[in-house]
Protein backbone atom coordinates (compact mmCIF):
# COMPACT_ATOMS: atom_id res chain seq x y z
CA UNK A 1 0.00 0.00 0.00
CA UNK A 2 1.34 3.79 -1.01
CA UNK A 3 -0.16 6.87 -0.02
CA UNK A 4 1.21 10.41 -0.42
CA UNK A 5 3.25 12.49 2.07
CA UNK A 6 1.30 15.76 3.73
CA UNK A 7 0.75 17.02 6.79
CA UNK A 8 -2.45 17.85 8.10
CA UNK A 9 -3.30 21.14 9.34
CA UNK A 10 -4.77 20.49 12.56
CA UNK A 11 -1.39 18.90 13.16
CA UNK A 12 -2.64 14.75 13.18
CA UNK A 13 -0.33 12.49 11.92
CA UNK A 14 -2.09 11.54 8.06
CA UNK A 15 0.38 9.09 7.22
CA UNK A 16 -0.32 6.99 10.55
CA UNK A 17 -3.97 7.46 10.32
CA UNK A 18 -3.79 6.10 6.27
CA UNK A 19 -1.82 3.58 7.50
CA UNK A 20 -4.02 2.35 10.56
CA UNK A 21 -7.07 2.09 7.92
CA UNK A 22 -4.91 0.51 5.42
CA UNK A 23 -3.85 -2.53 7.98
CA UNK A 24 -7.41 -3.11 8.65
CA UNK A 25 -8.73 -2.99 4.83
CA UNK A 26 -6.10 -5.76 4.32
CA UNK A 27 -8.11 -7.76 6.76
CA UNK A 28 -11.20 -7.58 4.71
CA UNK A 29 -11.64 -9.81 1.88
CA UNK A 30 -12.82 -6.98 -0.44
CA UNK A 31 -10.82 -4.34 -2.63
CA UNK A 32 -10.70 -0.72 -0.96
CA UNK A 33 -9.67 2.39 -1.75
CA UNK A 34 -9.92 5.62 -0.46
CA UNK A 35 -10.60 8.66 -2.25
CA UNK A 36 -10.00 12.50 -1.09
CA UNK A 37 -13.13 15.39 -1.83
CA UNK A 38 -12.14 16.13 -5.07
CA UNK A 39 -12.41 12.34 -6.43
CA UNK A 40 -8.55 10.90 -5.77
CA UNK A 41 -7.59 8.22 -4.58
CA UNK A 42 -5.01 8.61 -1.65
CA UNK A 43 -4.96 4.90 -0.28
CA UNK A 44 -5.97 1.21 -1.64
CA UNK A 45 -5.40 -2.03 -0.16
CA UNK A 46 -3.81 -5.31 -1.14
CA UNK A 47 -7.31 -7.08 -2.60
CA UNK A 48 -7.74 -3.84 -4.65
CA UNK A 49 -4.68 -4.00 -6.27
CA UNK A 50 -5.07 -7.36 -7.08
CA UNK A 51 -8.61 -7.02 -8.40
CA UNK A 52 -7.53 -4.21 -10.63
CA UNK A 53 -4.29 -5.51 -12.21
CA UNK A 54 -2.79 -2.06 -10.68
CA UNK A 55 -0.27 -1.24 -8.11
CA UNK A 56 -0.87 1.34 -5.35
CA UNK A 57 1.56 3.48 -7.13
CA UNK A 58 -0.36 3.23 -10.82
CA UNK A 59 -3.34 4.39 -8.02
CA UNK A 60 -2.43 6.82 -5.87
CA UNK A 61 -2.93 10.17 -6.85
CA UNK A 62 -4.92 9.45 -9.91
CA UNK A 63 -8.94 10.39 -10.42
CA UNK A 64 -10.64 7.19 -9.91
CA UNK A 65 -13.55 8.57 -11.83
CA UNK A 66 -11.14 8.94 -14.81
CA UNK A 67 -8.71 6.18 -14.25
CA UNK A 68 -11.30 3.34 -13.35
CA UNK A 69 -15.18 3.76 -14.27
CA UNK A 70 -16.53 2.25 -17.62
CA UNK A 71 -19.55 1.54 -19.14
CA UNK A 72 -20.06 -2.17 -19.87
CA UNK A 73 -19.24 -1.23 -23.76
CA UNK A 74 -15.59 0.03 -22.36
CA UNK A 75 -16.30 3.72 -22.82
CA UNK A 76 -15.46 6.33 -20.24
CA UNK A 77 -18.77 6.80 -18.04
CA UNK A 78 -19.99 9.87 -18.15
CA UNK A 79 -18.70 12.49 -15.55
CA UNK A 80 -22.30 14.20 -14.73
CA UNK A 81 -23.87 10.17 -14.81
CA UNK A 82 -21.75 8.70 -12.88
CA UNK A 83 -23.26 7.62 -9.46
CA UNK A 84 -19.84 6.51 -7.99
CA UNK A 85 -18.28 9.56 -8.76
CA UNK A 86 -21.31 11.51 -6.89
CA UNK A 87 -21.32 9.21 -3.80
CA UNK A 88 -17.75 10.21 -3.31
CA UNK A 89 -18.16 13.97 -4.01
CA UNK A 90 -21.60 14.14 -2.35
CA UNK A 91 -19.71 12.15 0.54
CA UNK A 92 -22.89 10.29 0.59
CA UNK A 93 -23.68 6.31 1.10
CA UNK A 94 -24.41 4.50 -1.37
CA UNK A 95 -24.42 1.11 -2.90
CA UNK A 96 -24.20 -0.28 -6.91
CA UNK A 97 -24.26 -2.95 -8.48
CA UNK A 98 -23.96 -3.40 -12.35
CA UNK A 99 -20.51 -0.97 -12.62
CA UNK A 100 -17.30 -1.69 -14.17
CA UNK A 101 -14.03 -0.99 -13.75
CA UNK A 102 -11.17 -1.03 -16.16
CA UNK A 103 -8.15 -3.08 -14.89
CA UNK A 104 -4.70 -2.29 -15.51
CA UNK A 105 -4.38 -5.33 -18.22
CA UNK A 106 -7.55 -3.11 -20.23
CA UNK A 107 -9.95 -5.33 -19.60
CA UNK A 108 -13.19 -4.56 -17.43
CA UNK A 109 -14.43 -5.97 -14.10
CA UNK A 110 -17.79 -5.82 -13.08
CA UNK A 111 -18.03 -4.99 -9.77
CA UNK A 112 -20.61 -4.30 -7.01
CA UNK A 113 -19.55 -1.88 -4.93
CA UNK A 114 -20.64 0.36 -1.54
CA UNK A 115 -18.89 4.36 -1.18
CA UNK A 116 -19.32 5.51 2.39
CA UNK A 117 -17.62 8.56 4.27
CA UNK A 118 -14.58 7.75 6.42
CA UNK A 119 -13.40 9.61 9.32
CA UNK A 120 -9.80 8.76 9.61
CA UNK A 121 -8.77 11.51 11.61
CA UNK A 122 -7.31 13.70 8.64
CA UNK A 123 -8.37 16.61 6.83
CA UNK A 124 -9.54 16.95 3.84
CA UNK A 125 -12.41 14.32 4.69
CA UNK A 126 -12.25 10.84 2.89
CA UNK A 127 -13.96 8.64 1.24
CA UNK A 128 -13.90 4.68 1.89
CA UNK A 129 -15.09 3.07 -1.68
CA UNK A 130 -15.34 -1.36 -1.11
CA UNK A 131 -15.98 -3.00 -4.21
CA UNK A 132 -16.02 -6.54 -5.03
CA UNK A 133 -16.16 -8.76 -8.49
CA UNK A 134 -19.40 -9.73 -9.41
CA UNK A 135 -18.60 -13.11 -10.77
CA UNK A 136 -21.54 -15.06 -8.91
CA UNK A 137 -23.73 -13.67 -11.47
CA UNK A 138 -22.22 -15.06 -13.97
CA UNK A 139 -20.38 -12.26 -15.41
CA UNK A 140 -16.09 -12.62 -15.85
CA UNK A 141 -13.66 -9.73 -16.38
CA UNK A 142 -13.75 -9.12 -19.82
CA UNK A 143 -12.19 -7.15 -22.46
CA UNK A 144 -13.97 -3.40 -23.53
CA UNK A 145 -15.37 -3.98 -26.74
CA UNK A 146 -14.35 -2.90 -30.27
CA UNK A 147 -15.58 0.26 -32.08
CA UNK A 148 -17.94 -2.22 -33.97
CA UNK A 149 -19.16 -3.99 -30.98
CA UNK A 150 -21.81 -2.17 -29.28
CA UNK A 151 -23.88 -2.82 -25.40
CA UNK A 152 -27.14 -3.78 -26.24
CA UNK A 153 -28.40 -0.76 -25.51
CA UNK A 154 -26.10 1.34 -27.76
CA UNK A 155 -27.55 -1.33 -30.44
CA UNK A 156 -31.16 -0.47 -29.23
CA UNK A 157 -29.85 3.48 -29.83
CA UNK A 158 -28.27 2.87 -33.29
CA UNK A 159 -31.30 1.18 -34.51
CA UNK A 160 -33.37 4.31 -33.11
CA UNK A 161 -31.33 6.91 -34.76
CA UNK A 162 -31.31 4.69 -37.85
CA UNK A 163 -34.67 5.23 -38.10
CA UNK A 164 -35.01 8.72 -37.17
CA UNK A 165 -32.20 9.90 -39.53
CA UNK A 166 -33.31 7.97 -42.75
CA UNK A 167 -36.68 8.72 -42.19
CA UNK A 168 -37.01 12.65 -42.44
CA UNK A 169 -35.53 12.88 -45.57
CA UNK A 170 -37.02 12.10 -49.09
CA UNK A 171 -33.40 12.61 -51.05
CA UNK A 172 -31.99 9.38 -51.52
CA UNK A 173 -28.66 10.89 -51.82
CA UNK A 174 -28.89 12.86 -48.36
CA UNK A 175 -30.07 9.51 -46.70
CA UNK A 176 -27.43 7.14 -48.02
CA UNK A 177 -25.35 9.88 -46.87
CA UNK A 178 -26.64 10.05 -43.33
CA UNK A 179 -26.27 5.89 -43.18
CA UNK A 180 -22.69 6.51 -43.63
CA UNK A 181 -22.55 8.84 -40.85
CA UNK A 182 -24.61 6.30 -38.67
CA UNK A 183 -21.89 3.08 -39.05
CA UNK A 184 -18.56 4.48 -39.89
CA UNK A 185 -16.31 4.75 -37.48
CA UNK A 186 -18.98 2.98 -34.99
CA UNK A 187 -19.29 -0.13 -36.28
CA UNK A 188 -16.73 0.48 -39.16
CA UNK A 189 -13.77 1.98 -40.32
CA UNK A 190 -15.14 1.50 -44.17
CA UNK A 191 -18.86 1.69 -45.61
CA UNK A 192 -19.35 0.88 -49.36
CA UNK A 193 -22.58 1.36 -51.14
CA UNK A 194 -23.19 -0.19 -54.34
CA UNK A 195 -26.71 0.55 -55.90
CA UNK A 196 -29.03 -1.00 -58.11
CA UNK A 197 -30.31 1.08 -61.13
CA UNK A 198 -33.26 0.43 -63.88
CA UNK A 199 -31.73 -1.16 -66.25
CA UNK A 200 -30.09 -3.48 -63.43
CA UNK A 201 -26.36 -1.45 -63.83
CA UNK A 202 -24.39 -1.68 -60.37
CA UNK A 203 -23.27 1.95 -59.45
CA UNK A 204 -20.77 2.62 -56.43
CA UNK A 205 -22.34 5.23 -54.76
CA UNK A 206 -20.08 5.66 -52.09
CA UNK A 207 -16.75 4.63 -50.73
CA UNK A 208 -16.04 6.25 -47.01
CA UNK A 209 -13.76 5.92 -44.73
CA UNK A 210 -13.35 7.25 -41.20
CA UNK A 211 -9.65 9.83 -40.74
CA UNK A 212 -9.71 12.07 -37.88
CA UNK A 213 -13.24 11.83 -36.65
CA UNK A 214 -14.70 13.02 -40.27
CA UNK A 215 -15.80 10.86 -42.85
CA UNK A 216 -13.93 10.88 -46.19
CA UNK A 217 -15.01 10.32 -49.63
CA UNK A 218 -12.52 7.73 -52.00
CA UNK A 219 -14.07 9.34 -54.89
CA UNK A 220 -11.14 7.54 -57.44
CA UNK A 221 -13.08 3.91 -56.23
CA UNK A 222 -16.83 5.21 -56.90
CA UNK A 223 -18.60 4.83 -60.05
CA UNK A 224 -19.72 2.22 -62.70
CA UNK A 225 -19.65 -1.54 -61.45
CA UNK A 226 -19.64 -4.73 -63.46
CA UNK A 227 -22.94 -6.75 -64.13
CA UNK A 228 -24.34 -8.52 -61.27
CA UNK A 229 -23.62 -12.25 -62.31
CA UNK A 230 -26.12 -14.41 -61.37
CA UNK A 231 -24.23 -18.03 -60.56
CA UNK A 232 -21.45 -16.15 -58.97
CA UNK A 233 -20.90 -17.20 -54.93
CA UNK A 234 -18.72 -14.43 -54.28
CA UNK A 235 -20.42 -11.91 -51.32
CA UNK A 236 -21.04 -9.64 -52.89
CA UNK A 237 -22.43 -10.85 -55.97
CA UNK A 238 -24.61 -12.66 -53.73
CA UNK A 239 -25.88 -9.28 -51.88
CA UNK A 240 -26.73 -7.63 -55.21
CA UNK A 241 -28.60 -10.76 -55.96
CA UNK A 242 -30.02 -10.47 -52.63
CA UNK A 243 -29.54 -14.37 -51.64
CA UNK A 244 -28.01 -13.41 -48.12
CA UNK A 245 -25.37 -11.79 -45.99
CA UNK A 246 -21.59 -12.57 -45.98
CA UNK A 247 -18.42 -12.27 -44.98
CA UNK A 248 -15.50 -11.23 -46.67
CA UNK A 249 -11.45 -11.01 -46.22
CA UNK A 250 -8.50 -9.98 -48.89
CA UNK A 251 -7.97 -13.33 -48.48
CA UNK A 252 -11.78 -14.10 -50.59
CA UNK A 253 -10.44 -12.48 -53.40
CA UNK A 254 -7.11 -13.92 -54.06
CA UNK A 255 -7.83 -16.49 -56.68
CA UNK A 256 -8.81 -16.51 -60.20
CA UNK A 257 -12.15 -13.74 -60.54
CA UNK A 258 -15.04 -15.12 -61.58
CA UNK A 259 -16.44 -12.02 -62.72
CA UNK A 260 -15.54 -8.14 -63.02
CA UNK A 261 -17.42 -7.39 -59.92
CA UNK A 262 -14.81 -9.62 -58.19
CA UNK A 263 -11.84 -7.61 -59.89
CA UNK A 264 -13.42 -4.43 -58.48
CA UNK A 265 -13.41 -6.12 -55.40
CA UNK A 266 -10.17 -6.71 -55.11
CA UNK A 267 -8.91 -3.76 -55.96
CA UNK A 268 -11.19 -2.26 -52.72
CA UNK A 269 -9.67 -4.76 -50.19
CA UNK A 270 -6.12 -3.68 -51.70
CA UNK A 271 -6.93 0.25 -51.89
CA UNK A 272 -8.86 0.15 -48.19
CA UNK A 273 -6.22 -2.21 -46.42
CA UNK A 274 -9.60 -4.00 -44.83
CA UNK A 275 -9.14 -6.99 -43.35
CA UNK A 276 -12.58 -7.54 -42.61
CA UNK A 277 -15.84 -6.96 -43.88
CA UNK A 278 -19.95 -7.67 -43.75
CA UNK A 279 -21.64 -7.33 -46.89
CA UNK A 280 -25.62 -6.85 -46.40
CA UNK A 281 -28.59 -6.63 -49.58
CA UNK A 282 -30.14 -3.76 -49.24
CA UNK A 283 -34.01 -5.32 -50.20
CA UNK A 284 -37.28 -3.41 -50.89
CA UNK A 285 -40.73 -4.66 -51.02
CA UNK A 286 -40.15 -4.32 -54.82
CA UNK A 287 -36.73 -6.39 -54.88
CA UNK A 288 -33.03 -5.50 -54.46
CA UNK A 289 -31.90 -2.03 -54.26
CA UNK A 290 -27.99 -3.19 -53.52
CA UNK A 291 -25.65 -3.54 -50.78
CA UNK A 292 -23.54 -2.57 -47.47
CA UNK A 293 -20.74 -3.10 -47.03
CA UNK A 294 -18.82 -2.01 -43.68
CA UNK A 295 -14.98 -3.09 -43.46
CA UNK A 296 -12.69 -3.17 -40.62
CA UNK A 297 -8.71 -1.97 -41.00
CA UNK A 298 -7.89 0.04 -38.68
CA UNK A 299 -10.48 -1.84 -36.16
CA UNK A 300 -8.76 -5.07 -35.07
CA UNK A 301 -11.50 -7.35 -34.48
CA UNK A 302 -13.46 -9.13 -37.24
CA UNK A 303 -16.72 -9.24 -37.82
CA UNK A 304 -18.80 -12.28 -36.46
CA UNK A 305 -22.03 -13.78 -37.03
CA UNK A 306 -23.08 -12.29 -33.38
CA UNK A 307 -22.48 -8.74 -36.20
CA UNK A 308 -25.08 -9.91 -38.86
CA UNK A 309 -28.71 -9.45 -36.74
CA UNK A 310 -27.67 -5.81 -36.33
CA UNK A 311 -26.21 -5.00 -39.50
CA UNK A 312 -29.28 -6.64 -41.75
CA UNK A 313 -31.47 -4.72 -39.12
CA UNK A 314 -30.13 -1.75 -40.12
CA UNK A 315 -30.11 -2.61 -43.69
CA UNK A 316 -34.09 -3.44 -44.03
CA UNK A 317 -34.41 -0.07 -41.74
CA UNK A 318 -32.54 1.87 -44.65
CA UNK A 319 -34.24 -0.15 -47.25
CA UNK A 320 -37.30 1.28 -46.13
CA UNK A 321 -36.44 4.62 -46.28
CA UNK A 322 -34.63 4.40 -49.70
CA UNK A 323 -37.64 2.74 -50.45
CA UNK A 324 -40.06 5.65 -49.89
CA UNK A 325 -37.03 8.23 -50.95
CA UNK A 326 -37.46 6.59 -54.47
CA UNK A 327 -41.04 6.56 -54.85
CA UNK A 328 -41.62 9.85 -53.84
CA UNK A 329 -38.63 10.86 -55.94
CA UNK A 330 -40.11 8.73 -59.02
CA UNK A 331 -43.54 10.19 -58.76
CA UNK A 332 -42.08 14.17 -58.78
CA UNK A 333 -40.38 13.10 -61.74
CA UNK A 334 -43.78 11.90 -62.85
CA UNK A 335 -45.22 15.58 -61.85
CA UNK A 336 -42.82 17.60 -63.40
CA UNK A 337 -42.96 15.57 -66.79
CA UNK A 338 -46.52 16.25 -67.06
CA UNK A 339 -45.80 19.86 -66.19
CA UNK A 340 -43.40 20.82 -68.71
CA UNK A 341 -45.46 18.65 -71.40
CA UNK A 342 -48.47 20.64 -70.65
CA UNK A 343 -46.83 24.38 -70.78
CA UNK A 344 -47.99 25.80 -73.77
CA UNK A 345 -45.36 26.88 -76.80
CA UNK A 346 -45.05 30.47 -76.53
CA UNK A 347 -47.11 32.20 -79.62
CA UNK A 348 -46.26 34.88 -82.09
CA UNK A 349 -47.87 37.83 -82.02
CA UNK A 350 -46.47 40.64 -83.79
CA UNK A 351 -45.22 43.69 -82.53
CA UNK A 352 -44.38 41.84 -78.70
CA UNK A 353 -41.86 39.84 -78.20
CA UNK A 354 -42.03 37.04 -74.91
CA UNK A 355 -41.18 34.15 -73.10
CA UNK A 356 -41.33 31.96 -70.24
CA UNK A 357 -39.48 30.04 -67.62
CA UNK A 358 -40.48 27.01 -65.12
CA UNK A 359 -38.16 25.80 -62.12
CA UNK A 360 -39.08 22.88 -59.78
CA UNK A 361 -39.08 23.63 -56.09
CA UNK A 362 -35.56 22.66 -54.85
CA UNK A 363 -36.55 20.11 -52.42
CA UNK A 364 -37.59 17.07 -54.42
CA UNK A 365 -40.88 16.84 -51.99
CA UNK A 366 -42.50 20.26 -53.25
CA UNK A 367 -43.83 19.75 -56.61
CA UNK A 368 -46.59 22.44 -57.70
CA UNK A 369 -49.31 23.64 -59.73
CA UNK A 370 -47.47 26.64 -60.88
CA UNK A 371 -48.33 27.21 -64.62
CA UNK A 372 -48.23 29.74 -67.31
CA UNK A 373 -49.84 30.38 -71.00
CA UNK A 374 -50.09 32.50 -74.06
CA UNK A 375 -52.52 32.03 -76.91
CA UNK A 376 -53.76 34.22 -79.08
CA UNK A 377 -57.86 35.16 -79.17
CA UNK A 378 -59.78 35.47 -81.84
CA UNK A 379 -59.82 39.25 -82.34
CA UNK A 380 -56.44 39.05 -82.63
CA UNK A 381 -55.40 39.75 -79.24
CA UNK A 382 -53.15 37.93 -76.92
CA UNK A 383 -53.91 36.08 -73.50
CA UNK A 384 -51.94 35.96 -70.57
CA UNK A 385 -52.06 33.38 -67.71
CA UNK A 386 -49.81 32.44 -64.65
CA UNK A 387 -51.46 30.92 -61.97
CA UNK A 388 -51.07 28.33 -58.93
CA UNK A 389 -52.77 25.57 -57.69
CA UNK A 390 -52.98 24.90 -54.07
CA UNK A 391 -50.62 21.99 -52.77
CA UNK A 392 -47.51 20.45 -53.97
CA UNK A 393 -48.00 16.81 -55.01
CA UNK A 394 -49.50 14.96 -58.32
CA UNK A 395 -53.16 16.41 -57.41
CA UNK A 396 -51.72 19.60 -57.65
CA UNK A 397 -50.04 19.31 -60.95
CA UNK A 398 -53.14 17.31 -62.34
CA UNK A 399 -55.53 20.25 -61.53
CA UNK A 400 -53.05 22.71 -62.90
CA UNK A 401 -53.64 20.77 -66.12
CA UNK A 402 -57.59 20.82 -66.08
CA UNK A 403 -57.71 24.27 -64.83
CA UNK A 404 -55.44 25.91 -67.53
CA UNK A 405 -57.57 24.07 -70.56
CA UNK A 406 -60.56 24.86 -68.93
CA UNK A 407 -59.17 28.80 -69.18
CA UNK A 408 -58.34 28.43 -72.69
CA UNK A 409 -61.72 26.62 -74.00
CA UNK A 410 -63.72 29.41 -72.28
CA UNK A 411 -61.15 32.48 -73.17
CA UNK A 412 -61.23 31.46 -76.87
CA UNK A 413 -64.88 30.34 -77.37
CA UNK A 414 -66.31 33.75 -75.59
CA UNK A 415 -65.35 37.30 -76.23
CA UNK A 416 -65.68 38.67 -72.89
CA UNK A 417 -63.46 40.81 -70.46
CA UNK A 418 -61.00 39.03 -68.21
CA UNK A 419 -62.91 39.27 -65.06
CA UNK A 420 -66.47 37.19 -66.87
CA UNK A 421 -63.61 34.33 -67.85
CA UNK A 422 -62.73 34.16 -64.66
CA UNK A 423 -65.58 34.24 -62.84
CA UNK A 424 -67.14 31.07 -65.33
CA UNK A 425 -64.25 29.16 -64.50
CA UNK A 426 -63.96 29.79 -60.73
CA UNK A 427 -68.15 28.69 -61.14
CA UNK A 428 -66.69 25.48 -63.19
CA UNK A 429 -64.08 24.56 -60.57
CA UNK A 430 -66.46 23.43 -57.84
CA UNK A 431 -67.93 20.72 -59.92
CA UNK A 432 -65.88 19.70 -62.85
CA UNK A 433 -61.97 20.08 -61.54
CA UNK A 434 -59.98 18.41 -58.63
CA UNK A 435 -59.12 21.93 -57.89
CA UNK A 436 -59.78 23.26 -54.03
CA UNK A 437 -58.66 26.77 -54.35
CA UNK A 438 -56.24 28.34 -56.97
CA UNK A 439 -54.70 32.08 -57.90
CA UNK A 440 -54.42 33.32 -61.63
CA UNK A 441 -53.92 35.98 -62.93
CA UNK A 442 -55.92 36.53 -66.48
CA UNK A 443 -55.12 39.29 -69.03
CA UNK A 444 -55.62 40.32 -72.33
CA UNK A 445 -53.18 42.72 -74.65
CA UNK A 446 -54.27 43.95 -77.92
CA UNK A 447 -53.57 46.94 -80.13
CA UNK A 448 -56.19 49.78 -80.17
CA UNK A 449 -56.51 51.39 -83.41
CA UNK A 450 -54.37 54.44 -82.92
CA UNK A 451 -51.48 51.96 -82.40
CA UNK A 452 -51.12 51.67 -78.62
CA UNK A 453 -50.88 48.73 -76.40
CA UNK A 454 -53.62 48.02 -74.01
CA UNK A 455 -53.48 45.77 -71.31
CA UNK A 456 -56.40 44.52 -69.49
CA UNK A 457 -56.81 42.07 -66.46
CA UNK A 458 -58.26 40.50 -63.99
CA UNK A 459 -56.67 39.44 -60.39
CA UNK A 460 -57.62 36.70 -58.34
CA UNK A 461 -55.46 36.42 -55.05
CA UNK A 462 -52.27 36.10 -57.01
CA UNK A 463 -49.22 38.59 -56.48
CA UNK A 464 -49.47 41.89 -58.50
CA UNK A 465 -48.10 42.01 -62.62
CA UNK A 466 -44.89 44.12 -62.66
CA UNK A 467 -44.84 46.54 -65.59
CA UNK A 468 -40.81 47.51 -66.75
CA UNK A 469 -40.55 50.80 -68.68
CA UNK A 470 -38.15 51.10 -70.87
CA UNK A 471 -36.67 53.86 -68.55
CA UNK A 472 -36.14 51.61 -65.62
CA UNK A 473 -39.36 52.67 -64.19
CA UNK A 474 -41.40 49.74 -62.14
CA UNK A 475 -44.62 49.08 -61.38
CA UNK A 476 -47.18 46.85 -59.77
CA UNK A 477 -50.63 46.63 -61.32
CA UNK A 478 -52.49 46.50 -57.92
CA UNK A 479 -55.77 47.15 -59.90
CA UNK A 480 -58.62 44.57 -61.24
CA UNK A 481 -57.64 42.85 -57.80
CA UNK A 482 -60.25 39.91 -56.11
CA UNK A 483 -60.54 36.79 -53.98
CA UNK A 484 -58.83 33.67 -55.12
CA UNK A 485 -60.51 30.87 -57.17
CA UNK A 486 -62.65 28.17 -55.31
CA UNK A 487 -63.96 30.66 -52.30
CA UNK A 488 -66.95 32.35 -53.31
CA UNK A 489 -67.67 31.77 -56.96
CA UNK A 490 -70.67 33.96 -57.45
CA UNK A 491 -68.57 37.15 -56.77
CA UNK A 492 -67.78 39.32 -59.61
CA UNK A 493 -64.87 39.98 -59.99
CA UNK A 494 -63.20 43.57 -61.45
CA UNK A 495 -61.35 44.35 -64.50
CA UNK A 496 -58.26 46.66 -64.75
CA UNK A 497 -56.67 48.64 -67.77
CA UNK A 498 -53.57 50.07 -68.64
CA UNK A 499 -51.29 51.13 -71.65
CA UNK A 500 -48.25 49.47 -71.92
CA UNK A 501 -45.53 52.42 -73.56
CA UNK A 502 -42.86 51.15 -76.30
CA UNK A 503 -39.98 48.68 -74.65
CA UNK A 504 -42.01 48.00 -71.60
CA UNK A 505 -41.53 44.58 -70.71
CA UNK A 506 -44.83 42.71 -68.44
CA UNK A 507 -43.68 40.32 -65.97
CA UNK A 508 -45.78 37.87 -64.65
CA UNK A 509 -44.81 35.38 -61.66
CA UNK A 510 -45.79 33.28 -59.35
CA UNK A 511 -45.17 33.44 -55.48
CA UNK A 512 -42.18 31.35 -55.34
CA UNK A 513 -39.91 34.38 -57.23
CA UNK A 514 -40.50 36.69 -53.98
CA UNK A 515 -41.71 34.49 -51.06
CA UNK A 516 -39.05 33.61 -48.22
CA UNK A 517 -39.85 32.44 -44.96
CA UNK A 518 -37.16 34.77 -43.49
CA UNK A 519 -38.50 38.03 -45.04
CA UNK A 520 -41.78 39.46 -45.32
CA UNK A 521 -43.67 39.73 -48.39
CA UNK A 522 -43.38 43.25 -49.07
CA UNK A 523 -39.61 42.56 -48.80
CA UNK A 524 -39.92 40.12 -51.47
CA UNK A 525 -41.95 42.18 -54.08
CA UNK A 526 -39.48 45.37 -53.49
CA UNK A 527 -36.43 43.05 -54.23
CA UNK A 528 -38.00 42.17 -57.27
CA UNK A 529 -39.00 45.19 -58.54
CA UNK A 530 -35.58 46.70 -58.05
CA UNK A 531 -34.25 43.83 -60.18
CA UNK A 532 -36.28 44.31 -62.64
CA UNK A 533 -35.77 48.18 -63.24
CA UNK A 534 -32.08 47.58 -62.73
CA UNK A 535 -32.29 44.89 -65.77
CA UNK A 536 -34.74 47.13 -68.15
CA UNK A 537 -32.29 47.30 -70.78
CA UNK A 538 -31.18 43.59 -71.22
CA UNK A 539 -32.57 41.85 -74.07
CA UNK A 540 -35.69 39.77 -73.20
CA UNK A 541 -34.43 36.22 -72.78
CA UNK A 542 -31.37 38.03 -70.68
CA UNK A 543 -33.43 39.51 -68.28
CA UNK A 544 -35.27 36.83 -67.93
CA UNK A 545 -32.87 34.56 -66.79
CA UNK A 546 -31.17 37.57 -65.24
CA UNK A 547 -34.28 38.29 -62.84
CA UNK A 548 -34.85 34.49 -62.10
CA UNK A 549 -31.02 34.37 -60.77
CA UNK A 550 -31.20 37.60 -59.01
CA UNK A 551 -34.93 38.09 -57.36
CA UNK A 552 -35.67 34.13 -56.04
CA UNK A 553 -35.01 33.83 -52.88
CA UNK A 554 -32.17 31.37 -51.87
CA UNK A 555 -34.52 29.59 -49.30
CA UNK A 556 -37.16 29.72 -51.35
CA UNK A 557 -39.06 26.03 -51.36
CA UNK A 558 -41.60 26.55 -54.03
CA UNK A 559 -42.14 26.39 -58.00
CA UNK A 560 -41.53 29.44 -60.01
CA UNK A 561 -43.51 30.59 -63.05
CA UNK A 562 -42.54 33.39 -64.86
CA UNK A 563 -43.94 34.73 -67.92
CA UNK A 564 -42.69 38.12 -69.48
CA UNK A 565 -44.04 40.27 -72.56
CA UNK A 566 -42.14 43.03 -74.19
CA UNK A 567 -43.77 45.51 -76.17
CA UNK A 568 -41.94 46.18 -79.34
CA UNK A 569 -38.24 44.30 -80.45
CA UNK A 570 -37.55 42.04 -77.28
Amino acid sequence: MADPDGADPDGADPDGAREAVTRALDTLGTGAYLADEQGLIVAVNTRGEQLLDRCAADLVGRDAHDLLHRTSSGEPVSRDRCRMRESVLGGRTRQGEDEWLERGDGTLLPVGSLATSCDIGVRPPTTLVLFHCAERSGRRAQRPPAGGRLSEVERLTLLAETTTLLTSTLDIHEALRRLISLVVPRIADWAVIDLIGERDEVWRFAVAHAEDGTVVFREDLEGPMPPVPQESPMPLSRALRGVASSFAGPETYQGPPDSGIAVEQRRLFEATGMHSAILVPLRSLHGVMGALTLGRADQPDRFTAADTALLEDIARRASLALENARLYQRQRQVAETMQRHLLPKLPRSPGRSMTARYLPAPDASHVGGDWYDAFILADGATALAVGDVVGHDLEAAAGMAQLRNMLRAYAVSQQKPPSKIVEWLDQATLGITEVSMATLVFARMSDTADGRCELSWTNAGHPPPLLVTREGVATYLTDGHGILLGVTPEQVRPDATAELPPGATLVLYTDGLIESPGHTLDEGLDRLRRHAAALAHRPLQSFTDELLARARPPDNDDDVALLAVRHGPG
